[in-house]
Protein backbone atom coordinates (compact mmCIF):
# COMPACT_ATOMS: atom_id res chain seq x y z
CA UNK A 1 0.00 0.00 0.00
CA UNK A 2 2.83 2.46 -1.07
CA UNK A 3 0.42 5.06 -2.50
CA UNK A 4 -1.44 5.26 1.44
CA UNK A 5 1.20 8.10 3.16
CA UNK A 6 -0.78 9.67 5.45
CA UNK A 7 -3.68 9.66 7.66
CA UNK A 8 -5.99 11.19 5.03
CA UNK A 9 -4.88 8.80 2.28
CA UNK A 10 -5.84 6.04 4.62
CA UNK A 11 -9.07 7.85 5.60
CA UNK A 12 -10.04 8.07 1.93
CA UNK A 13 -9.46 4.16 1.29
CA UNK A 14 -11.38 3.50 4.61
CA UNK A 15 -14.38 5.37 3.01
CA UNK A 16 -14.35 3.40 -0.01
CA UNK A 17 -14.18 0.12 1.51
CA UNK A 18 -16.56 0.57 4.28
CA UNK A 19 -20.63 1.37 4.00
CA UNK A 20 -21.61 4.77 4.65
CA UNK A 21 -23.24 4.20 8.13
CA UNK A 22 -20.28 2.00 9.33
CA UNK A 23 -17.55 4.86 7.81
CA UNK A 24 -19.17 8.00 9.55
CA UNK A 25 -20.01 6.43 12.76
CA UNK A 26 -16.56 6.03 13.09
CA UNK A 27 -15.20 9.05 11.25
CA UNK A 28 -17.64 11.53 12.61
CA UNK A 29 -18.56 13.65 15.83
CA UNK A 30 -21.92 14.47 17.47
CA UNK A 31 -24.61 17.01 17.21
CA UNK A 32 -22.88 20.14 15.16
CA UNK A 33 -19.24 18.29 15.26
CA UNK A 34 -17.96 21.79 16.80
CA UNK A 35 -15.80 19.66 19.04
CA UNK A 36 -13.85 17.70 16.58
CA UNK A 37 -13.22 21.00 14.72
CA UNK A 38 -11.79 22.57 17.98
CA UNK A 39 -9.98 20.28 18.87
CA UNK A 40 -8.54 20.32 15.27
CA UNK A 41 -7.54 24.23 15.58
CA UNK A 42 -6.72 23.73 18.98
CA UNK A 43 -3.28 21.05 18.09
CA UNK A 44 -2.80 23.00 14.83
CA UNK A 45 -2.29 26.16 17.28
CA UNK A 46 0.41 24.89 19.05
CA UNK A 47 3.80 25.06 17.78
CA UNK A 48 7.20 23.17 18.66
CA UNK A 49 10.48 24.70 19.54
CA UNK A 50 13.47 23.25 16.78
CA UNK A 51 16.81 23.72 17.89
CA UNK A 52 19.86 23.07 15.32
CA UNK A 53 23.13 21.86 15.27
CA UNK A 54 22.55 18.97 17.73
CA UNK A 55 24.87 16.39 16.46
CA UNK A 56 22.25 13.53 16.36
CA UNK A 57 19.79 12.23 13.82
CA UNK A 58 17.85 10.06 16.02
CA UNK A 59 15.68 9.81 19.00
CA UNK A 60 15.08 7.44 21.97
CA UNK A 61 11.69 7.41 21.81
CA UNK A 62 11.54 4.82 25.03
CA UNK A 63 9.45 5.91 27.91
CA UNK A 64 7.78 4.76 30.65
CA UNK A 65 3.94 4.61 32.48
CA UNK A 66 2.43 2.50 34.97
CA UNK A 67 5.81 1.62 36.23
CA UNK A 68 6.51 -0.73 32.68
CA UNK A 69 8.73 0.65 29.69
CA UNK A 70 7.59 0.68 26.69
CA UNK A 71 9.58 1.53 22.99
CA UNK A 72 6.98 3.82 21.92
CA UNK A 73 4.16 6.25 23.78
CA UNK A 74 1.34 5.16 21.90
CA UNK A 75 -1.93 2.58 23.27
CA UNK A 76 -4.20 1.76 20.75
CA UNK A 77 -7.61 3.05 22.16
CA UNK A 78 -10.68 1.19 22.64
CA UNK A 79 -13.54 1.02 19.79
CA UNK A 80 -16.90 0.16 19.49
CA UNK A 81 -17.43 -2.74 16.78
CA UNK A 82 -13.71 -2.69 15.18
CA UNK A 83 -14.68 -6.37 14.21
CA UNK A 84 -17.01 -4.74 12.09
CA UNK A 85 -14.87 -2.55 10.08
CA UNK A 86 -12.67 -5.85 9.32
CA UNK A 87 -13.36 -9.26 10.16
CA UNK A 88 -11.77 -10.57 13.74
CA UNK A 89 -11.02 -6.69 14.01
CA UNK A 90 -10.31 -6.54 17.26
CA UNK A 91 -7.74 -9.40 17.53
CA UNK A 92 -5.87 -8.04 14.97
CA UNK A 93 -5.56 -5.05 16.69
CA UNK A 94 -4.29 -6.99 19.45
CA UNK A 95 -1.50 -8.77 17.25
CA UNK A 96 -0.84 -5.09 15.98
CA UNK A 97 -0.23 -3.81 19.13
CA UNK A 98 2.11 -6.77 20.30
CA UNK A 99 3.99 -6.19 17.21
CA UNK A 100 4.52 -2.68 18.02
CA UNK A 101 5.49 -3.30 22.15
CA UNK A 102 2.35 -1.21 23.22
CA UNK A 103 -0.90 -2.16 24.84
CA UNK A 104 -4.28 -2.43 23.39
CA UNK A 105 -7.68 -1.65 24.84
CA UNK A 106 -10.13 -4.01 24.09
CA UNK A 107 -13.67 -2.19 24.33
CA UNK A 108 -16.86 -3.71 26.38
CA UNK A 109 -18.66 -3.40 23.30
CA UNK A 110 -16.26 -5.28 20.69
CA UNK A 111 -17.73 -7.95 18.45
CA UNK A 112 -14.79 -10.28 19.81
CA UNK A 113 -14.60 -11.12 23.18
CA UNK A 114 -11.53 -10.95 25.24
CA UNK A 115 -11.33 -14.50 25.81
CA UNK A 116 -10.79 -14.71 21.80
CA UNK A 117 -8.83 -12.01 21.41
CA UNK A 118 -6.48 -13.35 23.86
CA UNK A 119 -6.33 -16.76 21.77
CA UNK A 120 -5.52 -15.07 18.93
CA UNK A 121 -3.07 -12.53 20.60
CA UNK A 122 -1.41 -14.57 23.17
CA UNK A 123 1.50 -12.18 23.53
CA UNK A 124 -0.42 -8.81 23.97
CA UNK A 125 -1.23 -6.54 26.54
CA UNK A 126 -4.41 -6.25 26.78
CA UNK A 127 -6.58 -3.49 28.76
CA UNK A 128 -9.93 -3.33 28.98
CA UNK A 129 -12.44 0.03 28.45
CA UNK A 130 -15.15 -0.86 30.91
CA UNK A 131 -18.67 0.87 30.10
CA UNK A 132 -20.54 -0.65 33.57
CA UNK A 133 -23.96 -2.11 33.08
CA UNK A 134 -27.10 -1.76 35.44
CA UNK A 135 -26.87 -5.15 36.66
CA UNK A 136 -23.63 -5.18 38.67
CA UNK A 137 -23.02 -8.45 39.27
CA UNK A 138 -23.09 -8.83 35.18
CA UNK A 139 -20.32 -6.54 35.69
CA UNK A 140 -18.36 -7.92 37.73
CA UNK A 141 -18.18 -10.90 36.12
CA UNK A 142 -16.72 -9.59 33.36
CA UNK A 143 -13.84 -8.17 35.22
CA UNK A 144 -13.27 -11.71 36.10
CA UNK A 145 -13.39 -12.91 32.48
CA UNK A 146 -10.65 -10.05 32.20
CA UNK A 147 -8.65 -11.09 35.09
CA UNK A 148 -8.66 -14.80 33.83
CA UNK A 149 -7.21 -13.35 30.21
CA UNK A 150 -4.48 -11.73 32.02
CA UNK A 151 -5.44 -7.93 31.40
CA UNK A 152 -3.74 -5.73 33.23
CA UNK A 153 -5.42 -2.48 33.32
CA UNK A 154 -8.94 -1.46 33.64
CA UNK A 155 -9.90 1.66 31.66
CA UNK A 156 -13.52 3.20 33.11
CA UNK A 157 -14.78 5.17 30.12
CA UNK A 158 -16.25 8.52 32.45
CA UNK A 159 -18.12 10.90 30.07
CA UNK A 160 -21.11 8.50 28.69
CA UNK A 161 -23.87 9.41 30.76
CA UNK A 162 -26.21 9.36 27.60
CA UNK A 163 -26.68 7.93 24.19
CA UNK A 164 -24.63 11.34 21.86
CA UNK A 165 -27.07 12.58 19.33
CA UNK A 166 -25.58 11.69 15.87
CA UNK A 167 -28.18 12.83 13.63
CA UNK A 168 -26.03 11.29 10.51
CA UNK A 169 -26.41 7.36 11.58
CA UNK A 170 -30.42 8.38 11.56
CA UNK A 171 -30.08 9.71 8.01
CA UNK A 172 -27.50 6.89 7.05
CA UNK A 173 -29.94 4.04 8.60
CA UNK A 174 -27.29 3.27 11.05
CA UNK A 175 -28.26 2.26 14.22
CA UNK A 176 -25.89 -0.41 17.06
CA UNK A 177 -28.45 -2.53 17.38
CA UNK A 178 -28.58 -2.67 13.49
CA UNK A 179 -32.02 -2.15 12.52
CA UNK A 180 -32.74 -3.30 8.67
CA UNK A 181 -34.02 -0.67 6.98
CA UNK A 182 -34.00 0.22 2.88
CA UNK A 183 -31.43 2.50 3.11
CA UNK A 184 -29.43 0.69 5.43
CA UNK A 185 -29.11 -2.60 3.20
CA UNK A 186 -28.98 -0.32 -0.09
CA UNK A 187 -25.60 1.00 1.50
CA UNK A 188 -24.10 -2.26 2.69
CA UNK A 189 -25.37 -3.73 -0.66
CA UNK A 190 -22.78 -0.98 -2.34
CA UNK A 191 -19.75 -2.13 -0.72
CA UNK A 192 -19.71 -6.01 -1.96
CA UNK A 193 -15.67 -6.61 -0.80
CA UNK A 194 -16.80 -5.82 2.78
CA UNK A 195 -19.60 -7.57 2.66
CA UNK A 196 -18.36 -10.67 1.32
CA UNK A 197 -15.54 -10.07 3.53
CA UNK A 198 -16.48 -9.22 6.73
CA UNK A 199 -20.45 -9.81 7.11
CA UNK A 200 -20.82 -13.01 5.09
CA UNK A 201 -17.67 -14.21 6.44
CA UNK A 202 -19.85 -13.71 10.19
CA UNK A 203 -22.58 -14.80 9.15
CA UNK A 204 -21.20 -18.23 7.45
CA UNK A 205 -18.99 -18.90 10.64
CA UNK A 206 -20.45 -17.86 14.06
CA UNK A 207 -23.38 -16.11 13.26
CA UNK A 208 -24.99 -12.58 13.11
CA UNK A 209 -22.18 -10.35 14.58
CA UNK A 210 -23.03 -9.23 18.37
CA UNK A 211 -21.42 -7.60 21.34
CA UNK A 212 -19.55 -10.19 22.48
CA UNK A 213 -18.64 -9.38 26.03
CA UNK A 214 -22.37 -9.72 26.59
CA UNK A 215 -23.14 -12.67 29.10
CA UNK A 216 -25.22 -15.81 26.61
CA UNK A 217 -28.64 -14.59 28.08
CA UNK A 218 -28.56 -11.60 27.07
CA UNK A 219 -26.62 -11.10 24.03
CA UNK A 220 -28.14 -9.30 21.31
CA UNK A 221 -27.71 -9.36 17.52
CA UNK A 222 -27.11 -6.29 15.73
CA UNK A 223 -29.95 -7.03 13.66
CA UNK A 224 -32.46 -7.04 17.05
CA UNK A 225 -34.39 -4.15 18.22
CA UNK A 226 -33.62 -3.98 21.85
CA UNK A 227 -30.72 -4.34 24.25
CA UNK A 228 -31.81 -6.68 27.68
CA UNK A 229 -32.58 -3.84 29.97
CA UNK A 230 -29.60 -5.49 32.20
CA UNK A 231 -26.80 -5.05 30.18
CA UNK A 232 -27.52 -1.54 29.15
CA UNK A 233 -25.08 1.05 30.43
CA UNK A 234 -25.15 2.42 33.88
CA UNK A 235 -25.95 6.41 33.22
CA UNK A 236 -26.10 6.85 36.97
CA UNK A 237 -22.09 6.20 37.59
CA UNK A 238 -20.75 8.24 40.31
CA UNK A 239 -17.33 8.56 41.87
CA UNK A 240 -18.74 6.17 44.79
CA UNK A 241 -19.08 2.90 41.79
CA UNK A 242 -15.47 3.99 41.04
CA UNK A 243 -14.56 3.43 44.75
CA UNK A 244 -16.63 0.01 44.42
CA UNK A 245 -14.84 -1.18 41.43
CA UNK A 246 -11.56 0.12 43.34
CA UNK A 247 -11.86 -2.14 45.61
CA UNK A 248 -12.74 -5.30 43.98
CA UNK A 249 -10.11 -4.63 40.74
CA UNK A 250 -6.75 -5.50 41.21
CA UNK A 251 -5.00 -4.20 38.64
CA UNK A 252 -4.37 -0.44 37.82
CA UNK A 253 -7.80 1.55 37.05
CA UNK A 254 -7.68 4.43 34.01
CA UNK A 255 -10.57 7.11 34.29
CA UNK A 256 -11.23 7.87 30.76
CA UNK A 257 -12.98 11.40 29.92
CA UNK A 258 -11.30 13.79 32.16
CA UNK A 259 -11.44 17.48 30.94
CA UNK A 260 -11.34 19.06 34.57
CA UNK A 261 -8.98 19.98 37.04
CA UNK A 262 -11.73 18.99 39.60
CA UNK A 263 -12.24 15.74 38.33
CA UNK A 264 -8.85 14.92 38.01
CA UNK A 265 -8.30 15.76 41.19
CA UNK A 266 -11.18 13.42 42.32
CA UNK A 267 -9.58 10.16 40.10
CA UNK A 268 -6.40 10.60 42.30
CA UNK A 269 -7.74 10.84 45.68
CA UNK A 270 -10.43 7.74 45.48
CA UNK A 271 -7.29 5.63 43.75
CA UNK A 272 -7.32 5.73 40.21
CA UNK A 273 -3.58 4.87 38.68
CA UNK A 274 -4.25 7.49 36.06
CA UNK A 275 -6.48 9.34 33.67
CA UNK A 276 -6.98 10.25 30.10
CA UNK A 277 -7.69 13.68 29.52
CA UNK A 278 -10.07 13.22 26.37
CA UNK A 279 -12.95 14.67 24.44
CA UNK A 280 -14.25 11.43 23.61
CA UNK A 281 -12.69 12.17 19.89
CA UNK A 282 -15.54 14.99 19.70
CA UNK A 283 -17.87 12.20 19.52
CA UNK A 284 -19.96 13.08 23.21
CA UNK A 285 -20.58 16.61 24.16
CA UNK A 286 -20.27 18.89 21.59
CA UNK A 287 -19.45 21.68 23.35
CA UNK A 288 -16.45 20.02 26.04
CA UNK A 289 -13.52 21.93 25.97
CA UNK A 290 -10.45 20.39 24.09
CA UNK A 291 -7.95 18.10 25.68
CA UNK A 292 -4.85 20.41 24.95
CA UNK A 293 -6.33 23.33 26.70
CA UNK A 294 -7.16 22.32 29.68
CA UNK A 295 -4.18 19.60 30.32
CA UNK A 296 -1.54 21.86 30.96
CA UNK A 297 -3.68 22.72 34.27
CA UNK A 298 -4.47 19.20 35.22
CA UNK A 299 -1.29 17.75 34.58
CA UNK A 300 -0.23 20.74 37.51
CA UNK A 301 -2.74 19.45 39.81
CA UNK A 302 -2.28 15.92 39.85
CA UNK A 303 0.78 15.37 37.50
CA UNK A 304 2.86 14.12 40.73
CA UNK A 305 0.51 11.52 41.83
CA UNK A 306 -0.94 9.44 38.72
CA UNK A 307 -0.10 8.85 35.41
CA UNK A 308 -2.11 11.27 32.42
CA UNK A 309 -2.85 10.23 29.81
CA UNK A 310 -4.18 12.32 26.60
CA UNK A 311 -6.29 11.67 23.49
CA UNK A 312 -8.86 13.16 20.80
CA UNK A 313 -7.83 14.28 17.42
CA UNK A 314 -4.51 12.24 16.47
CA UNK A 315 -4.22 12.30 12.60
CA UNK A 316 0.22 13.17 12.79
CA UNK A 317 3.01 12.59 14.69
CA UNK A 318 2.77 15.75 15.63
CA UNK A 319 -0.25 15.38 17.14
CA UNK A 320 0.67 13.23 19.75
CA UNK A 321 3.99 15.34 20.60
CA UNK A 322 2.05 18.21 21.45
CA UNK A 323 -0.11 16.18 23.81
CA UNK A 324 3.25 14.80 25.46
CA UNK A 325 4.98 18.48 25.46
CA UNK A 326 1.82 19.19 27.65
CA UNK A 327 2.47 16.54 30.24
CA UNK A 328 1.00 13.52 28.85
CA UNK A 329 2.50 10.28 29.14
CA UNK A 330 1.24 8.60 26.73
CA UNK A 331 -1.22 9.05 24.20
CA UNK A 332 -4.49 6.81 22.39
CA UNK A 333 -5.37 6.56 18.92
CA UNK A 334 -8.40 5.29 18.24
CA UNK A 335 -10.06 6.41 14.56
CA UNK A 336 -6.29 6.01 12.80
CA UNK A 337 -6.41 1.83 13.70
CA UNK A 338 -9.32 1.70 12.17
CA UNK A 339 -8.50 3.71 8.97
CA UNK A 340 -5.93 1.25 8.65
CA UNK A 341 -8.08 -1.63 9.32
CA UNK A 342 -10.49 -1.24 6.72
CA UNK A 343 -7.68 -0.14 4.30
CA UNK A 344 -5.59 -2.77 4.80
CA UNK A 345 -6.49 -5.84 7.58
CA UNK A 346 -4.02 -6.24 10.02
CA UNK A 347 -0.96 -4.76 8.00
CA UNK A 348 -3.45 -1.44 7.41
CA UNK A 349 -3.47 -0.90 10.97
CA UNK A 350 0.14 -1.55 11.58
CA UNK A 351 1.35 -0.26 8.74
CA UNK A 352 -0.52 3.17 9.73
CA UNK A 353 0.94 3.12 13.45
CA UNK A 354 4.39 2.55 12.37
CA UNK A 355 3.75 5.94 10.19
CA UNK A 356 2.74 8.01 12.87
CA UNK A 357 5.72 6.64 14.86
CA UNK A 358 7.75 7.26 11.89
CA UNK A 359 6.34 10.75 11.83
CA UNK A 360 6.75 11.45 16.02
CA UNK A 361 10.46 10.11 15.66
CA UNK A 362 11.10 12.92 12.68
CA UNK A 363 9.70 15.72 14.35
CA UNK A 364 11.40 14.61 17.32
CA UNK A 365 15.01 14.89 15.62
CA UNK A 366 13.55 18.28 14.11
CA UNK A 367 12.39 19.83 17.59
CA UNK A 368 16.35 18.51 18.57
CA UNK A 369 15.28 15.58 21.09
CA UNK A 370 17.63 12.71 21.36
CA UNK A 371 15.42 11.65 24.03
CA UNK A 372 11.69 10.91 24.57
CA UNK A 373 12.24 11.98 28.68
CA UNK A 374 13.41 14.85 28.49
CA UNK A 375 10.97 16.23 25.80
CA UNK A 376 8.03 18.03 27.65
CA UNK A 377 6.78 21.67 27.89
CA UNK A 378 10.23 23.66 26.93
CA UNK A 379 9.85 21.69 23.81
CA UNK A 380 6.65 24.32 22.90
CA UNK A 381 7.93 27.67 21.11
Amino acid sequence: MAYLLNANDYRAAARKRLPKGLFEYIDRGTEAELAMSDIRRSLDRIKLRQTVLTGHATCDMTTSFLDRSYPNPLIIAPTALAGLVSHDGEAKLARVASRLGIPFCVSTQSVTSIDDIRKGAPDSELWLQLYVWRNRELTWQLLERAKRNGVSTLVITADTPLSPKREYNQHNGFSVPFVPTLRGVSDILKRPGWLCSVMLRYLMTSGMPNYAHYPDAFKTAITRNAVAEDVKIDNGLSWSDIAEIRDRWPGEIIIKGVLSVEDATKAAKIGADGIVVSAHGGRNFDIAPAPVDVLPGIVDAVGRQITIMADSGVRRGSDALKYLALGSRAVLVGRLPLYGLAAGGEQGAYDILAMLIDEMHSNLVFSGSDNLEVFGRNAIA
